[in-house]
């Protein structure tokens, strides 16, 4: 009986969710864990720690799921707190152990916690709490100021860590947000207009050397092949090399014989590449955008206002993790060190965008 009853709680549940979002997800996983087995080895304690986070990961996707998102779009307290002891990690970092020359990871023995990935998904939740309540209104200017309040605060300790490329995700997700929210062409105007003199201002006075030197050698790739463009030839030789069938699972010269830096994390895409090729790549970006539109498919879906402005906030934060990171591996965007959703190893980046899929079950399940 009670196996019975379980049974028919599993299909009703099924039932209430976006089974085609799951599906694709469960897919990317099995493809995280292969790869993730060619590139470093059945007996490296990066893979054993990647299998953990993705199952992990899968865990809390379920959990969010099966909680009444209601909650968050309700009562402030909780997003609130939420959001302040998201500041608070990210305050934490800067007495943590630097590595490889930032300040990003808050460090626990042999395992590290990203704080910029949550207050990623902290954003999307208070922006799409703000807006739902205030988008009659987003036409007053004061509103947009006070959303950047909770925009920048965050933003200037991530920059200092330095991180840029988790800054330029913020950055995308409080846009994107504001003009899914209805904000006039004038304000967006003005918007760009500070945009482009804050940028400027970082250039000469926020941006460390070797952050310049990244962008320099973006500019001209061929300029310092063995320094600044060491990373970026090598990750371009990787993916040549997979062509369109790949070398094979674990046949990556590039990655395996230590060519290629970063070959489990910032540059796991051109591992991919030299693995499984173009048709290998074509597979795993049609995926990814399969769950992008599903994400949008359920905002669209959703009666409230908060379920629409969460999943353009989703869909954005996984969007342009990959357009950054495969940019950045085939050399059309400059070296930030963002992760690759799904596939990158550590488990940060992996865990809060499966809490976000979750969430989005949770209004599929709840309208």
């Amino acid at each position: 009986m009670a196996r019975i009853k379980l049974i028919k709680t599993i299909r009703s549940y099924l039932k209430e969710i976006d089974t085609t979002l799951l599906v694709s997800v469960l897919i990317l996983s099995a493809m995280s864990i292969i790869n993730m087995y060619g590139v470093v080895g059945i007996d490296s304690p990066i893979f054993k720690k990647h299998i953990t986070f993705v199952l992990a990961s899968l865990v809390v996707m379920t959990l969010f799921s099966l909680f009444n998102y209601r909650y968050l779009k309700n009562y402030s307290l909780p997003v609130i707190v939420l959001y302040l002891f998201s500041l608070v990690l990210l305050g934490l970092t800067f007495f943590s152990g630097s590595i490889r020359g930032t300040n990003s990871w808050i460090v626990f023995g042999n395992l590290t916690f990203e704080p910029a990935e949550l207050i990623k998904l902290c954003l999307i939740i208070l922006m799409a709490k703000y807006f739902s309540h205030k988008h009659v209104h987003i036409y007053q200017f004061k509103h947009i100021v006070a959303s950047g309040s909770y925009f920048i605060i965050p933003a200037i300790l991530i920059i200092n860590q330095p991180d840029l490329g988790s800054a330029i995700i913020l950055t995308l997700i409080w846009a994107s947000l504001l003009v899914a929210a209805g904000i006039s062409r004038k304000h967006i105007l003005v918007l760009s207009l500070i945009a482009v003199i804050i940028s400027s201002g970082a250039w000469f006075m926020v941006l460390k050397p070797y952050q310049k030197a990244r962008v320099t050698s973006f500019l001209d790739q061929g300029g310092d092949p063995l320094g600044s463009g060491y990373n970026l030839n090598q990750s371009k030789i990787a993916i040549g090399s997979g062509s369109w069938l790949g070398n094979g699972l674990g046949k990556g010269s590039q990655s395996k014989l230590g060519f290629l830096p970063e070959s489990h994390n910032d540059f796991i895409f051109a591992a991919f590449a030299e693995q499984f090729g173009f048709i290998g790549v074509l597979t795993v970006l049609g995926l990814i955008m399969l769950v992008v539109y599903r994400i949008l498919m359920t905002g669209l879906a959703a009666m409230a206002n908060f379920g629409k402005l969460f999943s353009v906030g989703m869909a954005v934060f996984i969007f342009f993790h990959v357009f950054i990171s495969a940019g950045v591996n085939v050399g059309i965007m400059p070296v930030t060190g963002l992760p690759f959703p799904f596939l990158s190893s550590g488990g940060s980046n992996l865990i809060l965008i499966m809490a976000g899929l979750g969430i989005l079950q949770s209004i599929k399940r709840f309208g």
